[in-house]
């Protein structure tokens, strides 16, 4: 959709505006010619609507032309798909492209001077589509009326208001174009987003109600540990239903709300936020071989939020108000400190898990050195499945700068959160709420022994026996008498 009051700007020698560029899918089926149609968001139908659509020329312009002058400009509004962008212009001499047709060209292409040079489509005579808005005498302004235009044929589509006419020159155009998909008004990259994040919320969910059947089984024995995870599960939760209920009403009116955006894009930057926060606290040993960050809360916060802030810009601009499937100039200065941020984070939190590691090596505590073996192996995997997918991203833009593959391009941007949910799912199985939680977080502070490490974290005594590692620790006393016992009856 396309909404604004932009000046036509010189490109060669054509002034024009793009008016959006959208994968859109084929109609279901075309209504019959001059039968009014009240179409709806899921009526099948793929259109290109134009509302309103209005061109204001400046008052010396005008001057320039009779009063009674029938045509006194020509706006020409183009539009094509991206596999036919070379049926647009032509070269006179095998020299620059022109938009317009030149003299030259007229005698070369068998094209109209003035207007743009389009060559019909392979497979269809009626494209590139060209409807012609013309100034009428001394008029300050053009107007198009109401106007459908139907898509026969899915592919990703460019629409250009152009103007070949100098006089011209610094032209505004206003209004609004409605592009419309099938199944709704959700761009063509979009639609199959709406559908994942329904996906999403349901395993969210799920995930969900296993931890909090643990946590409620064993709220004694929580960890400050396991209230971050419960809280990026719940922000996890949140951000994938606003997400879903966002592109649910884009789908159905047209418009994207910029409040409900806004309030999923900060909830996303804060669930982003809180899981870093995570992961570099679980690799500094946080609720496991410390009970406190010590000196490096501040440092941690200050990062958090600075993380926060750069991570929000960047969201706000991405999708905040956006409408069309390209994105805009600035997300590319705001994704640099962003991903400065998540390598510096990178670098921590590997440093961070390493001197863990070393400390649990140590004093040999076997089980949760096990753990964090396999907590180091699941980030490593997140780390090198991120740099793959990465570079792929950089090949897929590379090789396709035209957009023809957007059916496919939203896997990009799902499988980050895919990715987010795997390593989160880890977390939770690792540092999963249990009965012996807290005697496992600070067994290192009140000099246990890794046995009774091994043996209250491996399993729990059921009801009726005994535990021996219990016993030892009550009647220290007397396990030594019989300790010696043993010993004296062994010599003799």
């Amino acid at each position: 959709m396309y909404s604004s009051r932009d000046p036509f700007r010189e490109v060669g020698n054509a002034y024009l505006v793009s008016g959006g560029i959208e994968g859109v899918a084929s109609s279901r089926f075309i209504p019959p010619p001059r039968r009014p149609f009240r179409s709806t968001a899921h009526d099948g139908l793929s259109y290109i609507r134009f509302e309103n659509i209005t061109f204001s020329r400046s008052n010396a312009a005008a001057d320039q032309h009779p009063t009674m002058a029938y045509n006194s400009g020509l706006v020409q509004i183009i539009i094509f798909e991206a596999a036919d962008r070379d049926n647009i212009g032509g070269s006179p001499y095998g020299g620059q492209r022109s938009i317009c047709c030149t003299t030259d060209l007229s005698k070369l292409e068998g094209c109209k001077q003035g207007e743009v040079i389009k060559t019909p489509s392979a497979t269809d005579a009626n494209w590139p589509m060209v409807l012609n808005v013309n100034f009428r005498g001394r008029q300050l302004s053009a107007q198009l009326k109401k106007k459908e235009v139907y898509i026969k044929k899915t592919g990703m589509y460019n629409l250009f208001f152009i103007s070949c006419d100098p006089k011209l020159k610094g032209m505004k155009v206003s209004g609004r174009t409605v592009w419309k998909n099938p199944d709704g008004y959700l761009p063509g990259r979009m639609s199959p987003l709406m559908k994942f994040y329904a996906i999403m919320t349901v395993a969210y969910i799920l995930l969900a109600a296993i931890w909090c059947l643990q946590y409620v089984k064993h709220r004694q024995d929580v960890l400050p540990l396991q209230y971050c995870i419960t809280g990026v599960i719940a922000l996890g939760l949140l951000e994938m239903i606003f997400w879903y209920f966002d592109y649910a009403y884009f789908n159905s009116t047209g418009t994207r709300p910029v409040g409900l955006t806004t309030w999923v894009v900060t909830i996303g930057a804060t669930r982003r936020t809180v899981s870093r926060l995570l992961i570099l606290s679980i690799s500094m040993g946080y609720g496991v071989v410390r009970p406190t960050l010590g000196g490096l809360t501040t440092k941690v916060l200050l990062l958090g939020i600075t993380y926060f802030v750069a991570s929000i810009l960047l969201n706000i601009t991405e999708y905040v108000g956006t409408i069309n499937d390209i994105a805009g100039r600035a997300r590319i200065l705001l994704v640099l400190p962003d991903a400065l941020l998540d390598a510096f984070l990178i670098l921590w939190i590997f440093t961070s898990l390493s001197k863990t590691l070393e400390q649990l090596q140590a004093k040999r505590s076997s089980v949760k050195l096990d753990i964090y073996r396999q907590f180091s192996n699941a980030l490593a995997i997140t780390v090198i499945a991120s740099v793959a997918w990465i570079g792929y991203e950089v090949y897929f833009e590379a090789t396709d700068p035209f957009n023809e593959r957007w059916q496919g391009s939203w896997i990009i941007t799902a499988f980050w959160d895919i990715l987010a949910f795997g390593l989160l799912c880890v977390i939770c199985y690792l540092w999963a709420p249990s009965q012996s939680s807290q005697r496992y977080a600070y067994s290192d502070a009140r000099g246990e022994d890794d046995d009774e490490e091994t043996e209250s974290l491996c399993k729990e005594t059921p009801p009726g026996d005994i535990d021996l590692t219990k016993m030892d620790r009550r009647e220290g006393s007397d396990s030594s008498d019989v300790e010696d016992d043993t010993q004296e009856g062994k010599r003799e």
